[in-house]
Formats: structure tokens, C-alpha cells, sequence
């Protein structure tokens, strides 16, 4: 157990660069940052995994050891438990005046008859009773109290089986990230999520095919504008398989096969419609702006058209922002309520070339600062629009502002360990409140004679675990011991009553012998 409290603090101690330096599995971008800002000190710091501190080789050896230390603690401390619960409690020892509780009681009663007295009490406590002849005389020992080292073992074993449900949940677990818009879906595939991490030991083909369409998204919200509720109408289905309908909310995910699906978040997907001067017409394209304010639902995204068949060169953009209930003030457009009471967009209509294949990553949500920087995308209009309202572009392309619809932000997850952390967080809690709840007990009693050698001395002496206020438990435990001495005593002393005889006499008194 020392070297377990040893290992404890140094896994505390190992955590704290966790906390104060950027870690690469929560940031990249801000590792990043800190080699800028401190291009001699980071290299060294990072040859030491200090930005991945908890999944460095040292850190890693740490948690196995202390896994490791527990188990050695716990396993021997099980065996003996159980020899303990199959022996039977420990000789009375030779002092009992030096237990933390003793006292003497002076019993009329022989001294077998005596112990049958205290033996009786204990077992009415539930005490297993053993009665030995000693050195002194006869004598008893009672324990009880077992559950309080089960519970205390159960603990121990049940948090071990709490990390290694984790670390389980870990290795062959996954979630994925996706925005979606009302009408659309998506397939649990790599592929097709923003955001994306399992375990080491996940690969592709693990994943559940589990595929979800989002047919209504309905956000409620009191009088005050506070959300009350998010709930999205879904259908699911395994690939090949019938589609199903559910309603899930923010604590009501859907599960299936293991799988979980969340929302997460939710907001607006502006649509508009374009229509080129030749008279093709692209109607209610969209996609999902990003909330910047939770309380106003203002929002903020791009729209990319990189097919309008107008060449490379001639591409479109639409860079805006989304208001749902919006307010002009000045030129400027605000939201005010995040309810859609009076939806507008404010847009920068973009042309040129968008780079979308040039094989360099970019967001879906934001244009492509570089190009713009670059001249390759030019600015050719500026417009408020509420739904419905146009802007014609120089070339003559009118877009329009046709609507809106609602995205969900959902989230799949599987932990092939939520069962089992679940059952050891109950046994857990069962083990905690054994080890706060029982107390282990030990009574020994030993009888001898009066000090004039007329009559019995009753010895108690009591040890007991797992409770600073044992005062008065022994004293009421002592106190009724007396009492059914008193009464024990007062029975024996009076004079048996012989039946009446078949001649109906009077009933005769047997006359002791002297």
C-alpha cells in the first residue's frame, strides 16, 4: 500500500504539465503557437513528451505500475479475508483490561452459565461465538462485522475494474462529429464526419454501419427567449436494413447496437437560389453557418458554388452573415432573438477562382483568406436581404435569399466499456458504503472467581474498527449483559414447585439437603 500512495502521488505529479503546457491530442494549432513563441525551449520540452504528456512512455509506465501495486495490495488482502470469513474469531487475549473498552461484572451464576448469558446477547447482535477453555478458565470470543474488509476489498476491485472498463472503452472505442441539415443524413463512415477519433486498436471496417437521416429539427424556447428544447425527428437503420423513426433530444440519444447517437448543438442553413444570365437556375442551395452568439443565434458561413459551369475563373461565393430575427442598425444587421422571427442575411458575393482542387485542405465553413488575398476571388456585391430578396450581380446572376433550414450537430459515439463501467461504479458505491456503514466488532468475555472466592467475575473487553463513538455501544451492550445476569439469577433462586399428586394433595416442598 506504500508504494501504491507512492506511485498515486507521482501520477498526480506527472499530470501537472498536462495542465499547464498544450497537448497535441487537444490542440495542434496552439503546440503550434507555443514553438513560435518559444522555438528554443519547445524542442526540448517536446523531446521530453511534454505535449502529450498522457500518452508518453513515462506516464504510461507510471499508471502500469500503480495498476500493478494494486493488484499485489488487493489479491493477498482478498486470500486473507478469506481464510478470515472460514476461521473462527481469535482467542480472548490475556489483559482485557488493556482493550480500548473493558469492564467486570460479578455474576451469581456458575461460570458456564455465566458465558450461556453473554453468548445469548451476542448472538442477538448477530456475533459469531466461540467459547475455548483458557488459560485462566473458561472463555468466549465474538466477532461480526465482515462486510466492512468485503466492502473495502469490493472498492478496490471494483476501481480497478472502473479503469480497465476505460481504458477498454479507449482502446476499441469511437466518435465522430457531422453537422447535419434538415433532409440530409450521413452514414457512419470516416469519410463523412468533421471531426473524427477512435482508439488504436479501431479500424474502418469495426464501425457499425448505422446510417441516420434528420427529417425535423424543432427548437423551443420560453418567453424570455431561454431554450427549453432541442429534439430532432430522425430515421436510422443499419445499411440493407428497414428505416426506423425516433425523436432524440440533448439527454435522450438513441441507442443502438452499441452505438449512441447525440445532438450536440444545433443552428441555421440559409438557402438561397441562383440564377445565371443564361437562365440556369440553382435552386435552394445551403449550408450551415456557424452560431458566434448562443444567445441571438447570430451566425456566420459560406456558401461555395464551384459548378456553374462558367469555368474555373468564374466561380461564386457567398460569405455572409445570418441573423434570425434580425435589426438594421445603420447598415449594420444584428440578431436580437435566437427565435426565426424575422430571418436576413447580410452577404459578400465572391467570384473567381475558389481553389477547391488544389489539393490544399480548407474549411467548409469560411472562403479561402489566401485567395482572396491573391486577387484570385474578387468581391462584386454587397447585400442585406430578407427572405425573398434579391441582388443582381454585374454580369446580371441574381441571387436570391429563398429561406432557411435548421441543422442539428450530431455526434456517434461507441464504448464497448459503458457496461462495465457502469456495473463497477455500482459495485463500487456498494463497497464504499460497507466500508463507511460497518463496523467490525470484536467481543471477548472471560469468567473467573470473586475475589473472596465466593461467586463468579465476569471480564468484557471489546475492540472495535470503523467507529470513534464505541463508548456507548459497550456500555448498552454491558447493561443488558447485567440485566439478564440479574435475571438469570433471580430464576435460579426460586424454589421449584412439585406437580400435585394423584391423590389431589396439597403440592409438597422439596427440603435441600444440607
Amino acid at each position: 500500500m506504500r508504494t501504491a500512495l507512492v506511485l498515486l502521488f507521482l501520477l498526480a505529479v506527472a499530470a501537472i504539465p498536462g495542465s499547464l503546457l498544450p497537448q497535441r491530442s487537444l490542440s495542434q494549432s496552439n503546440v503550434s503557437q507555443y514553438f513560435r513563441d518559444h522555438p528554443t525551449l519547445a524542442p526540448v520540452l517536446d523531446r521530453l513528451f511534454l505535449f502529450g504528456v498522457f500518452s508518453s512512455p513515462w506516464f504510461a509506465a507510471i499508471y502500469l505500475l500503480l495498476f500493478i501495486s494494486l493488484i499485489g495490495c488487493v489479491l493477498p488482502r482478498a486470500a486473507e479475508h478469506a481464510r478470515n470469513l472460514l476461521s473462527p474469531p481469535p482467542a480472548a487475549p490475556r489483559h482485557l483490561q488493556r482493550l480500548p473498552e473493558s469492564t467486570e461484572l460479578a455474576a451469581g451464576l456458575p461460570p458456564a452459565a455465566t458465558l450461556d448469558v453473554v453468548e445469548e446477547e451476542l448472538r442477538v447482535r448477530r456475533f459469531r461465538v466461540v467459547r475455548r477453555e483458557g488459560r485462566t478458565g473458561a472463555e468466549l470470543s465474538a466477532e461480526k462485522g465482515y462486510l466492512r474488509e468485503t466492502g473495502n476489498l469490493l472498492f478496490h476491485l471494483s476501481l480497478l475494474a472502473l479503469l480497465l472498463g476505460l481504458a477498454g472503452g479507449k482502446l476499441w472505442g469511437y466518435e465522430g462529429s457531422i453537422l447535419v441539415t434538415e433532409g440530409g443524413g450521413f452514414c457512419n463512415s470516416l469519410q463523412q464526419y468533421d471531426t473524427y477519433s477512435a482508439g488504436p486498436l479501431v479500424s474502418q471496417r469495426d464501425l457499425t454501419p448505422l446510417c441516420v437521416d434528420l427529417t425535423d429539427f424543432q427548437a423551443e424556447y420560453e418567453e424570455n427567449a431561454t431554450a427549453a428544447s432541442f429534439t430532432a425527428d430522425i430515421g436510422y437503420g443499419l445499411a440493407g436494413a428497414a428505416t426506423r423513426n425516433t425523436t432524440i433530444g440533448v439527454n435522450h440519444p438513441l441507442r443502438v447496437d452499441g452505438d449512441r447517437v447525440y445532438v450536440t448543438g444545433h443552428g441555421f442553413s440559409p438557402t438561397f437560389s441562383v440564377t445565371l444570365p443564361d437562365g440556369t437556375a440553382f435552386t435552394d442551395v445551403s449550408a450551415p453557418f456557424l452560431p458566434t452568439d448562443t444567445a441571438t443565434m447570430a451566425s456566420e458561413g459560406a456558401l461555395k458554388l464551384p459548378d456553374l459551369g462558367a469555368g474555373a475563373t468564374d466561380q461564386l461565393a457567398l460569405q455572409g452573415f445570418f441573423a434570425p430575427t434580425g435589426l438594421l442598425q445603420g447598415s449594420v444587421l444584428v440578431s436580437t432573438d435566437p427565435r426565426p422571427l424575422n430571418p436576413q442575411v447580410a452577404i459578400f458575393v465572391y467570384r473567381g477562382y475558389l481553389g477547391l482542387d488544389s489539393g490544399l485542405p480548407q474549411s467548409v465553413y469560411s472562403l479561402d483568406q489566401t485567395q482572396i488575398d491573391r486577387d484570385r476571388l474578387t468581391k462584386v456585391a454587397t447585400a442585406n436581404l430578407s427572405v425573398g430578396e434579391s441582388t443582381t450581380l454585374d454580369d446580371g446572376t441574381v441571387v436570391t435569399f429563398s429561406g432557411y433550414k435548421e441543422f442539428a450537430a450530431l455526434q456517434l459515439s461507441h464504448d464497448p466499456g459503458q457496461g462495465w463501467v457502469l456495473a463497477a461504479a455500482i459495485s463500487l458505491l456498494a463497497g464504499l458504503l460497507g466500508m463507511l456503514l460497518v463496523r467490525r466488532e470484536r467481543v471477548f468475555a472471560r469468567v473467573g472467581p470473586g475475589p473472596d472466592g465466593g461467586g463468579t467475575v465476569l471480564s468484557i473487553g471489546s475492540l472495535t474498527r470503523g467507529s470513534a463513538d464505541t463508548g456507548p455501544r459497550f456500555t448498552a451492550l454491558t447493561d443488558q449483559v447485567r440485566t439478564a445476569l440479574a435475571d438469570r439469577a433471580d430464576r435460579t433462586s426460586e424454589p421449584d414447585v412439585a406437580a400435585p399428586s394423584a391423590r389431589g394433595g396439597a403440592p409438597e416442598k422439596e427440603i435441600p439437603s444440607s
